[in-house]
């Protein structure tokens, strides 16, 4: 059992998202009920003993994560990330907006904004596909899963800043 275990183990943290048992199985060659069985070994396992990770699930997927009283340090730790903070601004007004034109984005974030979109484009957190002169920008996936946000947490915490702004005017 233990070393099912650790190929469990090695496959989130190696991956760092959430993966279906099919994926870890797929990744690990291990069947899915031993991939069910160690997750569940795993998950009593961490939460039995003194870490700072977990294993957490959102529904059919699983990942090994930074407990939420810890994820300060390794903000702290990831502040000169591969995003600078106007590339990370322009990914957030893209997040905010999906899908929005990119001449939209130029007109907010001026020319530079296009070295920013090329960038997340390059990173694979927006895809861009033609829309008449301009380009039809959205987030992807790989922004849910990096950034670990659930779309439907992220539309609802923008419909509350929403909210916030309509009721400020």
């Amino acid at each position: 059992m233990q070393d099912l275990k650790h190929k469990v183990e090695a496959v989130l943290f190696t991956t760092g998202k959430f993966l279906t048992i099919d994926e870890i199985s797929d990744l690990s060659s291990l069947q899915k009920e031993d991939v069910i069985l160690a997750i569940n070994q795993l998950v009593n396992d961490y939460s039995s003993r003194d870490t700072s990770l977990e294993i957490i699930q959102q529904g059919d997927k699983y990942k090994l994560n930074i407990k939420k009283e810890h994820m300060h340090i390794t903000t702290r730790l990831l502040k000169d990330t591969e995003l600078d903070k106007p590339t990370q601004e322009t990914l957030a007004l893209i997040a905010f907006k999906q899908p929005i034109l990119q001449s939209l984005i130029i007109k907010m974030r001026g020319n530079t904004a296009y070295e920013h979109i090329k960038s997340l484009h390059g990173l694979e957190f927006v895809t861009s596909e033609k829309s008449g002169r301009t380009r039809l920008l959205k987030i992807t996936q790989k922004f849910y899963d990096y950034f670990d946000i659930v779309e439907d947490d992220l539309k609802n915490k923008f419909n509350q800043f929403k909210g916030l702004i309509t009721n400020e005017n």
